[in-house]
C-alpha cells in the first residue's frame, strides 16, 4: 500500500508540531508539506496533490474555509478536515459548503485526529459529536437545509480573500501588492464589499469577518 500523504496548514509552529508528531505515529503516513497561512497551503495543495489537507480555520491571507474551497478546485481528489478552537452552528453550516469531510476540535485533537483521518480515507466523514449535532440543528432550522444564501457567499472568491486582508488590517495599497492588483482595483472590489455586506466602516468590516469566522480574535 502506497504512503499516506498529509499537508498540515496551520499558522502556529508549535500547534503543527503537535500534529505531526501525533501523525508520523502512524505507519505509511506522511506529512509531505507544511503551511502557515491559506495561500501557502492552497500553492502546495496544488503542487503536490496531497491524500489529506488538514487546515486550520484561523489562518492569515486566507482562512481554513476558503483555503478549502480553493484546494478542492485545485486538487479535487484531496480529502479535507478543518480544525478549530471553536464550533457554533454557523460553521458547521460553513464547513459543509467549504467541501471539508471531517471536522475536530483542537482540544479533541489528540483523541480524534487519527481517527478523523481514517475515516476520511475509507471515504466517510468525520465531525465531533457536538458539530453533529448543531449541523442537525441547522438543518432543522433552515426546514430543507437550504435556507437564505449566507451573504459571504454571495461574494466572490477573490472579495472573500479581500474581506479577510482588510479586516486583519492590511490597507488597500498593501492588498493590492499582496494581490498583484491595482489600488484602484482594490478599492473597487472594497466599496462593493462593503455595499453588499452592509458595512459602514472598517470596523463594521471586522466585525463581520470576526462573526462569520474568516478571522478569529
Amino acid at each position: 500500500m502506497s504512503a499516506l500523504r498529509i499537508l498540515l496548514a496551520d499558522d502556529h509552529e508549535f500547534v503543527r508540531r503537535g500534529v505531526r508528531a501525533l501523525l508520523e505515529t502512524k505507519p505509511g503516513w506522511e506529512i509531505v508539506a507544511e503551511a502557515s497561512d491559506g495561500q501557502t497551503a492552497v500553492e502546495k495543495s496544488k503542487e503536490l496533490k496531497p491524500d489529506i489537507v488538514v487546515l486550520d480555520i484561523g489562518m492569515p491571507r486566507l482562512n481554513g474555509l476558503e483555503a478549502a474551497r480553493r484546494v478542492r478546485a485545485v486538487s479535487p481528489e484531496t480529502k479535507i478536515l478543518i480544525l478549530s478552537m471553536h464550533d457554533s452552528e454557523h460553521l458547521a453550516k460553513s464547513v459543509v459548503a467549504a467541501g471539508a469531510l471531517g471536522y475536530i476540535t483542537k482540544s479533541d485533537a489528540s483523541r480524534d485526529l487519527v481517527l478523523a483521518i481514517e475515516a476520511l480515507v475509507r471515504g466517510k466523514i468525520f465531525f465531533t459529536p457536538r458539530m453533529d449535532r448543531l449541523m442537525l440543528q441547522t438543518f432543522l432550522n433552515n426546514g430543507n437545509g437550504s435556507g437564505s444564501k449566507n451573504l459571504l457567499e454571495q461574494l466572490t472568491s477573490r472579495q472573500r480573500e479581500i474581506v479577510q486582508l482588510l479586516a486583519e488590517g492590511k490597507s488597500s495599497k498593501e492588498v493590492s501588492t499582496l494581490l498583484a492588483l491595482s489600488v484602484k482595483t482594490v478599492e473597487t472590489h472594497r466599496a462593493n464589499i462593503m455595499r453588499r455586506l452592509g458595512c459602514h466602516s472598517v470596523a463594521d468590516l471586522v466585525m463581520y469577518a470576526v462573526r462569520n469566522n474568516i478571522i478569529q480574535v
